[in-house]
């Protein structure tokens, strides 16, 4: 699917389900990796991830479109245009769109966070990670003031 092809069906999805036309620009970007896709607040433009289109197919694209179009008329209208906002909330279970796009096959998320230590107390046990080597010697536990040793993970 062309960019032109996708200007169309937003313009189509917007009359069909908000009843109000969609009078800005829409393209497919494929640097997009998190997310199915993102309305711009300054130029209100709309950008869709074609992996999801590839993957997902029609259906789930459209549900994303729904969710980008609430954004674009929600704030085009001075209205509550956020995630948090009772009002998008409403129009976008209304029109039937997505809260949440599907993760894509292959994607890492999140990565771990990088501790390579972990201090133990010797007295409760309790553990403290941590990403730089300290002198266990110099510190004490926080919850009982027992002597640590340090483990590398």
């Amino acid at each position: 699917m062309e960019n032109k092809e996708l200007q169309q069906w937003i313009e189509q999805i917007s009359l069909e389900h908000f009843g109000v036309p969609f009078t800005h620009e829409a393209i497919f970007n494929r640097r997009l990796t998190t997310t199915g896709g993102r309305y711009m607040l300054k130029s209100h433009r709309i950008e869709i991830n074609p992996h999801q289109l590839e993957v997902y197919g029609k259906d789930e694209v459209e549900k994303i479109i729904k969710h980008e179009l609430c954004h674009y008329h929600l704030h085009i209208r001075g209205r509550g245009y956020q995630h948090r906002d009772p009002e998008f909330k409403a129009l976008l279970q209304k029109v039937g769109g997505s809260r949440f796009c599907q993760s894509l096959p292959g994607d890492k998320g999140r990565k771990p966070l990088p501790y390579r230590y972990k201090l133990v107390c010797k007295s409760c046990g309790m553990e403290y990670l941590r990403k730089r080597k300290i002198d266990p010697k110099r510190y004490r536990c926080g919850r009982c003031s027992g002597k640590l040793t340090i483990q590398t993970i």
